[in-house]
C-alpha cells in the first residue's frame, strides 16, 4: 500500500472478478501453491510460477521456469517489465495490469449495451466511411490490397485458414480470433481456427448467437458489450467475459455464406468502430473468394485423381460420376442387384506352348483392349482379369434399368469383335483365339475388398461364382444365360434352353438359355 491507502497497481482477472493489489515495493509470488502471495488454483499454472517485483518504475515479471510459461501480450517470456494496460498470462489464466489510481478498469460498463447492424454497400471501400479521413481510409485500402496479395500466395486450405487468421489481427486491434467454416452437409457452423494474443486460443468459443444473426443477415456486426445485450445471452458470452466483439460473414457470393469470421476484445476500452467493420468485411469477402478458389481446386484434384483410378476399370461416363459423388462407392461395401459377365479364352493354354512369349503378350494386349473398349462402350465395369479371362460387372457401382441388356448385348459384340480381330490375325499370319462367354444376374456384396496396401473394388457372391462356371461351359463361340439374366431382358435375342447342363458345385439345378444368333443382336451398341 502506498502512504495514502491506495494501491498504485492491481492485477485483475479477464474471466472472472478476481483482482489482486500490487503494493509498492513488494515481491510477490505467483503460482498454484496456496502459500503464494498470488494463489491461482489452475492446472496449467505451476506451484511456483512467476515473480512480480514492483517499484517505482514499474513493474518487473520473472518466469521461475514454469511448465507452461509466462506471456506478456501473447509473447513468452524469461524477465520484462509490465506495463499498465498490459495482458500477463501465467500458464492459461490471462490478467490485465491496471491502475485504479487512473481510473483504469476492466469493470463492464453501465447501463445498456450498443450493438449496431452495420449496413456495408457493395461499394463500401469506394467511400471512406463518416469520421474516417480520406488519408487514413487510403492506408485501409493499402493494407487490404496487401492482404489479398498474401492470401493469393496460400495454395492450400490449412494455410490460407491460419493466414486469414493472422492478418485478422493486424487488421484490427483485438485479443482473439476465430474463424467457423460453413458445413454444406449439416448446415452447422463447425469451429476451424482460432487464436488468441493472451495465449489461450482453446478458449475461444464464438457465441452461437452472433454467430447466427451474422450469417442470418448477411452483414458484420459490433456489439460494445456482449455481455450486458439481452439478445447475446449464451452461457460461452458470460463465461469469457466478452467486452466487445465484431462478426462478418465471409461472402462467396451475394446469396452464399462459406463461414463467419469473429473477433472480440476482452482488454479494450474503446468500442469497436463502423470504419472495423467495414474493413473486416472487405476483408472477409476476400478470404471467402480465396478459400473458395482452394475448396474448388481440391475438388478438382480429387476428382481427377478418383478418375484417374477408376478409369481403369469404369467407362469413362461411370468414372465421371463416381469422381463427382463421393457418396458412390459407399464405405465397407453393399448388397446389390448385377449382372455378372465371364469371358475366356478357349484352348489358351496350349497354344500359349507353341508361341514365344512376346506374341502371346502381344496378342492378349490386344485382345484385352478391344474386349475392355467393348464393356466400356455398354456401360459397364471391368471388375478383374484372370489370367486369360475377363471379369464384368453391370449395376454396380451405380445402376441403370437397361443394365441386364447392356450386359447382354456387349456379350454379343465381344464375339462379334473377336471375328474382326480373328481376320486382320488371318491377314498377318497369326493364330487366331476363340472365347466362351457365361452371364448371371443376382444378389452380390459390393465395395472395396484387400488389405490395407491394396484395395480393389469388386463383387462377390454366389451369382458371381454360378456366372464363372457358365463360361466354363461355354464351347467356342457360345454365349450363356441364365435365365435370371433371361427375366430382365427389355429385348431378348434368339435363345434356346440348354437341356440337361449341371453346374458344376451347384445341387440346385440352374435353367440355362444359350444365346442363337449372336450377330443379329450386335446392333444395338448406346
Amino acid at each position: 500500500m502506498n502512504p495514502t491507502g491506495v494501491p498504485l497497481l492491481r492485477l485483475q482477472a479477464l474471466t472472472n472478478g478476481d483482482s489482486f493489489d500490487l503494493a509498492l515495493g513488494t515481491a510477490l509470488v505467483v503460482g498454484r501453491a496456496p502459500s503464494c502471495d498470488i494463489p491461482i488454483p489452475d492446472p496449467t499454472v505451476s506451484r511456483r510460477h512467476a515473480e512480480l517485483r514492483v517499484s517505482a518504475a514499474g513493474v518487473e515479471v520473472r518466469d521461475l521456469g514454469s511448465s507452461n510459461n509466462t506471456l506478456i501480450n501473447g509473447a513468452r517470456i524469461e524477465r520484462a517489465p509490465l506495463s499498465v494496460n498490459d495482458t500477463i498470462t501465467f500458464g492459461k489464466v490471462s490478467f490485465r495490469l491496471i491502475s485504479p489510481s487512473a481510473g483504469s478498469s476492466v469493470d463492464l460498463p453501465p447501463g445498456g449495451t450498443v450493438v449496431r447492424r452495420i449496413e456495408v454497400a457493395t461499394d463500401a471501400l469506394s467511400v471512406a466511411p463518416a469520421g474516417l479521413s480520406a488519408a487514413v481510409h487510403a492506408m485501409h485500402l493499402s493494407r487490404l490490397l496487401d492482404f489479398a496479395k498474401r492470401l493469393s500466395g496460400e495454395y492450400d486450405l490449412d494455410g490460407l485458414l491460419r493466414s486469414v487468421v493472422d492478418l485478422t489481427f493486424d487488421l484490427v486491434a483485438v485479443d482473439r480470433v476465430a474463424l467457423l467454416l460453413h458445413d454444406d452437409r449439416t448446415g452447422e457452423l463447425v469451429p476451424t481456427l482460432a487464436k488468441s494474443r493472451l495465449g489461450d486460443a482453446s478458449a475461444t468459443r464464438v457465441p452461437r448467437s452472433i454467430a447466427e444473426r451474422v450469417v442470418a443477415e448477411r452483414t458484420p456486426i459490433i456489439t460494445e458489450n456482449a455481455v450486458e445485450d439481452e439478445r447475446f445471452q449464451s452461457g460461452s458470452v458470460v463465461l469469457q467475459n466478452v467486452r466487445g466483439a465484431i462478426c462478418t460473414p465471409l461472402m462467396a457470393s451475394a446469396d452464399r455464406v462459406l463461414g463467419v469470421l469473429y473477433a472480440d476484445t476482452l482488454t479494450a476500452n474503446r468500442p469497436f468502430s463502423d470504419a472495423d467493420a467495414t474493413a473486416m468485411f472487405a476483408f472477409g469477402g476476400l478470404a471467402a473468394v480465396a478459400i473458395g478458389k482452394i475448396r474448388y481446386a481440391e475438388e478438382v484434384q480429387r476428382e481427377n485423381a478418383v478418375r484417374a483410378n477408376f478409369e481403369r476399370f469404369f467407362a469413362p461416363d461411370v468414372a465421371r460420376v463416381i469422381a463427382a459423388s463421393q457418396g458412390a462407392v459407399r464405405p465397407g461395401g453393399e448388397r446389390r442387384e448385377v449382372t455378372v459377365l465371364f469371358n475366356d479364352i478357349r484352348g489358351f493354354t496350349p497354344l500359349a506352348e507353341t508361341l514365344p512369349p512376346e506374341e502371346i503378350a502381344a496378342v492378349l494386349t490386344e485382345y484385352f483392349t478391344e474386349m475392355v473398349d467393348v464393356v466400356f462402350e455398354y456401360g459397364g465395369t471391368v471388375d478383374k482379369f484372370i489370367g486369360d479371362a475377363i471379369m464384368a460387372i453391370w449395376g454396380a457401382p451405380l445402376s441403370a434399368p437397361d443394365d441386364t441388356d447392356r450386359a447382354v448385348r456387349a456379350a454379343i459384340a465381344m464375339q462379334a469383335a473377336l471375328t474382326t480381330l480373328n481376320a486382320r490375325w488371318v491377314r498377318a499370319g497369326h493364330r487366331t483365339l476363340s472365347i466362351g462367354i457365361g452371364l448371371n444376374r443376382g444378389e452380390v456384396f459390393a465395395g472395396k475388398i484387400g488389405s490395407e496396401r491394396r484395395l480393389e473394388y469388386t463383387v462377390l457372391g454366389d451369382a458371381v461364382n454360378i456366372a464363372s462356371r457358365l463360361c466354363s461351359e461355354a464351347g467356342p463361340g457360345e454365349i450363356l444365360i441364365t435365365d435370371s439374366v433371361l427375366e430382365c431382358l427389355t429385348i431378348r435375342p434368339p435363345v434356346a434352353p440348354v437341356d440337361g447342363l449341371v453346374l458344376p458345385g451347384k445341387t440346385k439345378a440352374v435353367r440355362v438359355f444359350r444365346v442363337t444368333d449372336e450377330a443379329g443382336g450386335a446392333d444395338g451398341r448406346t
